[in-house]
């Protein structure tokens, strides 16, 4: 049998090849009929053109819809969509360009309301009386442009108000009620016009000239513009806001710059002037600082002859720890008013120099007590007193779980000048006797409150004032106050 094959095996063969190409021959018509199918349900040309017509008949009505801002029911939704997309995105630049606008300005107001009430012995008539007065103060700071290294600043204050409580009608060298505030007029009460009170411009450099502005711990800073000298000079922590702590005038500020009318600053309390102040921060916290000021006093105070014979001021402070670490401020000045009045004299009508130094001093002692302290010195011209010592404290309301509230008590002393004793009994200068009486002595004050936290933007403090020897007439009778003052601020 050897290699050869036999026929049952060839018919064998034969038959498994012809089985193979009836499938290959069975699998390609199988194809060729898939393919003739596909074919078939291929659209034609004239349905294909219809299809690019409505797509194109939405397009415009898309184009067509995105061309106007409102948003409209008939447009395809993707228009409507997209628009509100738009919408919101420049809603959030606006916000963006509006916070970027406001960023830097600062604002507050506030609005304090006095009522004060003296018995008869205690006024210049004779009578009893009660007043009432409100003030408005509206502040706005304003970023004022750079210019290299050095930041400027704009800030802008607006007061309104009427009534000047007690002040005028009682005999004392210190005004009862440093919230007092009219305009003049024929009918003064009845006035309550805004004022622009200061309007002045800061720029802060800092020191050295071209070096790294995060390091700097040296500044110079130049102020010009209309301002209240006692923002920048004479400060004190607890005795120099007549809105929140002691209302009388001598525990404001230094009683001969104020009661003694050495600022010479408006009827308003405001001037026109310069400031120029260093400050040095390289040991901080404790820090030095060094400034002068020149302002209009007299008609100058009013911009008529600005600086002819200007109220000048210069200050050298520092603020210390001591106590275990606690702050404290100490200040020292010297002043001169080229056109400053005799006495105070609002009879008078001829100018004179004066000139003084005082200090102004505060430091906690504790954690919720501060001690203040002033002392005033004149040292050329005619006052109506010459030396003046004010000092007192303020206790946190931590010490009887009222955190916010507290209570503050302060005395003072106002002696007489010599020149004052020797012609306020004759001195005449319009005609009528213009005091009138025998000068001697001190006025001495007394003063306490209690500031009571309504809550945050509200505070009620009651306020008792006693002065013996007014105005350092030994015949009057002593003067007792009490009053009651509300403030709110925003």
């Amino acid at each position: 049998m050897g290699g050869r094959t036999s026929a049952a095996s060839r018919a064998s063969l034969s038959g498994a090849t012809l089985i193979h190409r009836g499938a290959l021959a069975a699998a390609i018509s199988l194809t060729l009929a898939g393919a003739g199918s596909v074919f078939a349900a291929e659209p034609s040309n004239a349905e294909m053109l219809k299809r690019i017509e409505r797509l194109e008949k939405k397009n415009e009505a898309l184009e067509k819809a995105l061309e106007g801002e409102r948003v409209s029911e008939d447009e395809p939704e993707v228009a409507t969509r997209l628009k509100a997309v738009e919408f919101q995105a420049l809603s959030m630049q606006k916000q963006a360009r509006t916070i970027e606008a406001l960023e830097g300005i600062t604002a507050g107001v506030s609005f304090t309301t006095v009522a004060q009430h003296a018995s008869g012995s205690a006024t210049t008539s004779g009578d009893s009386e009660s007043q009432w007065n409100y003030r408005a103060d509206v502040s706005v700071s304003l970023p004022g442009g750079e210019i290299g290294n050095a930041e400027g600043n704009l800030f802008a204050h607006f007061r309104m108000g009427q009534g000047d409580g007690l002040t005028r009608i009682l005999p004392t060298f210190g005004g009862a009620n440093a919230t007092g505030f009219h305009v003049q007029g024929q009918r003064p009460d009845d006035s309550a016009t805004v004022l622009l009170a200061q309007a002045w411009y800061q720029l802060d450099v800092p020191l050295p000239l071209g070096g790294f502005k995060p390091q700097s711990r040296e500044k110079f800073s130049f102020n010009f513009g209309k301002m209240d000298p006692f923002l920048f000079f004479d400060q004190n922590a607890i005795a120099d806001d007549e809105t929140t702590r002691f209302l009388n005038t001598a525990f404001v500020h230094n009683p001969l710059l104020d009661a003694g009318g050495d600022v010479g600053v408006d009827a308003f309390g405001f001037t026109p002037g310069l400031r120029f102040a260093y400050r040095n921060e390289t040991a901080k916290p404790i820090t030095w600082d060094a400034s002068l000021g020149v302002f209009g006093a007299g008609r100058g105070a009013a911009f008529s002859d600005s600086f002819e014979k200007p109220f000048a001021i210069a200050q050298f402070e520092t603020a210390q720890k001591f106590f275990g670490g606690l702050n404290g401020n100490y200040r020292l000045y010297v002043w001169r008013n080229g056109q400053a009045t005799a006495y105070a004299n609002e009879s008078d009508t001829q100018t004179e120099k004066h000139a003084g130094w005082g200090m102004s001093l505060d430091q906690r002692v504790g954690d919720a007590t501060t001690l203040f302290a002033r002392y005033g010195r004149q040292t050329q011209g005619k006052t109506r007193f010459d030396r003046a010592v004010t000092l007192g404290a303020e206790f946190g309301g931590s010490y009887w779980d009222r955190g916010a509230d507290a209570v503050g008590v302060a005395f003072g002393q106002l002696h007489t000048s010599v020149d004052f004793r020797n012609d306020a009994p004759t001195l005449d200068a319009d005609g009528n006797a213009d005091f009138g009486y025998a000068v001697s002595g001190a006025e001495q004050l007394i003063e306490l409150y209690y500031r009571w936290r309504i809550h945050q933007k509200f505070e009620v403090s009651p306020d008792l004032q006693h002065v013996s020897r007014p105005a350092g007439n030994g015949a009057a009778k002593d003067v007792n106050l009490i009053g009651l003052r509300a403030q709110l601020t925003f």
